[in-house]
């Protein structure tokens, strides 16, 4: 499964590690294709991934979560999000 279709069934920590396994390996197929084809992809990654390297992942994962709900609990399902946003968000 995609991390899109798994996103939304994450609510314990085994489907949490299926999500990022997913989120993983789909990385892993965007880079192979970004490198067999880099005019393809020289402004928006494969796969719709907008940040390759850990610190614009990071950056963008953060743009939507430092602000909204300062005192939300934690859960499994927020982590996830967190993980996805850094994929999405420029």
């Amino acid at each position: 499964m995609t991390p899109e279709e798994l996103l939304g069934k994450v609510h314990d920590r085994p489907s949490f590690v299926s999500f990022v396994h997913a989120l993983a390996e789909e990385r892993e197929l965007a880079m192979a294709e970004e490198q067999a084809d880099p005019a393809r992809y020289c402004l928006d990654g494969a796969r719709d991934w907008k940040n390759a390297d850990i610190a614009s992942f990071l950056y963008a994962a953060l743009t939507l979560f430092e602000d909204h709900h300062p005192n939300e609990a934690p859960s499994w399902s927020r982590f996830a999000e967190f993980l996805y946003s850094g994929k999405v968000i420029e």
